[in-house]
């Protein structure tokens, strides 16, 4: 028998629908060989009609099932109007018809996304748990109220997002019981109380977040052999911390008093009950330090013999490989060398690529080994290419090493969500190609090249520098980008985490265009403070956490650059910080760049005004730090010269 999460991982066909296929079936084997293939073409023509029928009365059954959903909440209209009987709520092709509804490649309901709606009423499970491919819920940032609903039900699902809502009670123990699949669990900022349910056991966890609610008891034992990201602050929890989760980020677990351990800075009593301590006769069946030696060190032995036996065997076998970009482009407009063998037998088995967008002609990975290309640079990640294709579109391919713990099922998923992602002031992602060891990402080239090499490189007069409305119509771009990022990924602490001059590129009217944007899920937990520049500010060098105020530093950090031209490319965090007192105590006549041509004291006072935001966007304490919605705000004041 099928477990909850298998039966809707595995959707069984009508009981009617099977017995045909076998009828059709036993009849295509009893043919005589004289018309067995016009009989077996019948068979397979009765066979797609009845799979036809059955594929279309699964989309109606999802349709009936999320207008019931829809009819179960309040305010549901007019941010679901869409959402009506006469339209499929995904393409065919994998595309959503209906505001929220995220759809597969093959035109089903994998997920529901209805944030911040203003959605009240009660989530009504047994509406959605027909929904045979449903995997993910995010309902955060509502007014939804009351007890967890019973989600034991879509056994099958892999991400639940709830916080920031006002859900409310104790959760029963065996809340998740049964849900082997869970990766993501959000509830934070709600008022859940009582104990953390012991069934938060899916051994797929790898990320929950229960932070902001009245949890109390003790930590039970979270699976911790993928856990990435935990936090339990701000609850009522006690005890100690249990030992697999000592790992764990420390912020994690502040904000309760009770608990203890050592990312809290508070030793348990370890003092063992009188019947713990061992008697003479325990220790007498003890053995002695000299067989515990022993039996280590031949522990050890065994150890480094199978290594280096591992080791030989893998020089024995191993064949040398080429990258398919690195060897086969050069500087300048040079074409691609052949690829080898090895690098077509690499091909075919690296798959092929994903396109995350429907407006672009389709091309493959041996298109690309075709084309014109030049190398670009190399970066933080790895080496960028651009591309020419036969029919003229230039591309850029982006190389990424530091990416090859993530699981495949997760990072087709991360992508999906980026693709997603419409805005004039981020560069959306064409497609990608997943490969264990290396992950390529496919963008459209542009023509101006990037921010920090229009402020820092020598000056032409095809790229001339910028002037102070050029500079003033970037920095509103680029907030412009990072705002629609917070909006659509209220999820993740920081939703752009690598914003820097050389990740805002310049189109043929230098409107910005932010890019390498959304990366931390993606990229190896322990690169991720080495390269991604957010990781450089001051709450994460002083307690190792960062927030949405993060990237609202480096928006500020980016202000400064741009408005004095000069910056320390790889500074650190002390250097970052020693850099701002300067440019605050620094004349202002020496601060901005001479270059942005000031021709008035009216534009003077309104550059003042933006060095002022990006001084405050760059408070060292985050709590004294603007956030991003203040920082908006001002900055949409900012005009090119002041009237008054």
């Amino acid at each position: 028998m099928l477990t909850g999460a298998q039966a809707a991982a595995h959707p069984v066909r009508p009981k009617t629908y099977n017995n045909h296929i076998n009828i059709l079936i036993s009849f295509s084997s009893s043919s005589s060989s004289s018309s067995s293939t016009t009989r077996f073409l019948i068979v397979n023509i009765i066979v797609v009609a009845f799979s036809l029928c059955f594929c279309g009365a699964q989309l109606n059954n999802e349709a009936e099932a999320l207008i019931k959903f829809k009819s179960s909440l309040i305010n549901a209209d007019p941010a679901l109007a869409d959402w009506k009987p006469s339209t499929p709520p995904c393409s065919k092709i994998g595309g959503g018809h209906w505001i929220g509804v995220l759809c597969t490649n093959n035109g089903n309901v994998y997920g529901l996304q209805l944030e911040k709606m203003g959605l009240k009423g009660r989530i009504d499970v047994d509406s959605l748990a027909p929904l045979p491919f449903l995997r993910t819920l995010s309902f955060m940032g509502n007014s939804f109220e009351g007890p967890m609903p019973d989600w034991k039900k879509i056994g099958a699902l892999k991400a639940l997002f709830l916080s920031n809502n006002q859900f409310s009670g104790d959760i029963p123990g065996d809340a998740f019981k049964g849900m082997t699949s869970l990766k993501k669990v959000y509830l934070a900022n709600n008022k859940f109380t009582g104990h953390i349910p012991t069934s938060l056991e899916s051994p797929k966890l790898i990320e929950l977040k229960l932070e902001n609610n009245q949890f109390t008891g003790t930590i039970p034992a979270i699976s911790s052999d993928n856990l990435k990201l935990l936090n339990l602050s701000n609850n009522l929890l006690e005890g100690p911390i249990p030992a697999p989760l000592l790992k764990m980020d420390p912020s994690g677990f502040s904000g309760n008093k009770g608990l203890c351990g050592k990312p809290v800075g508070s030793e348990c009593n370890s003092s063992p009950p009188d019947d713990a301590v061992p008697s003479d006769t325990d220790k007498s069946k003890s053995p002695s330090t000299a067989t515990i030696a022993i039996i280590v060190a031949s522990v050890v032995v065994g150890l480094f013999v199978l290594v280096l036996l591992f080791v030989l065997l893998s020089r024995k076998n191993r064949t040398p490989q080429t990258p398919e970009f690195e060897g086969t482009v050069s500087e300048g407009n040079a074409t691609p060398t052949p690829p080898t063998t090895t690098t077509r037998k690499s091909e075919q088995q690296s798959g092929k690529l994903s396109f995350v967008r429907e407006d672009r002609a389709k091309f493959d990975l041996q298109d690309l080994m075709r084309a014109s290309a030049e190398v670009l640079g190399s970066g933080n990640f790895g080496a960028s290419y651009k591309a020419v294709l036969v029919d003229g579109d230039a591309v850029v391919v982006k190389r990424f090493k530091q990416m090859n713990s993530v699981g495949k099922e997760d990072f087709h998923e991360h992508m999906r969500r980026l693709g997603r992602l419409a805005h004039p002031n981020l560069l959306p992602l064409v497609a990608y190609l997943y490969r264990k060891d290396e992950k390529l990402f496919v963008l459209d080239y542009v023509q101006n090249g990037s921010l920090a090499a229009r402020l820092h490189s020598k000056h032409t007069v095809e790229k001339p520098g910028l002037n102070w409305p050029n500079r003033l119509k970037i920095i509103k771009g680029v907030t412009k980008g990072l705002v629609h990022l917070h909006n659509e990924l209220p999820s993740l602490s920081v939703p752009h985490g690598h914003l820097k001059s050389s990740n805002v590129l310049l189109d043929k009217d230098l409107n910005p265009l932010l890019m390498d944007y959304t990366l931390a899920p993606v990229v190896n937990p322990n690169q991720v403070h080495q390269i991604l520049v957010a990781y450089k500010s001051p709450e994460y060098a002083q307690h190792g956490r960062t927030s949405k105020k993060t990237d609202v530093w480096c928006l500020g950090i980016l202000i400064l650059e741009i408005l004095t031209g000069k910056f320390l490319a790889q500074g650190s965090t002390a250097d970052l910080t020693a850099w701002i007192n300067a440019i605050v105590g620094e004349e202002r006549a020496k601060v901005f760049d001479k270059e942005m041509e000031i021709s008035t004291e009216r534009c003077r006072a309104e550059m003042e005004k933006l060095l002022q935001i990006g001084i405050a966007c760059c408070q060292e304490d985050p709590e004294k730090r603007w956030d991003l919605e203040e920082a908006v705000h001002k900055i949409e004041q900012v005009q090119e010269s002041s009237l008054d």
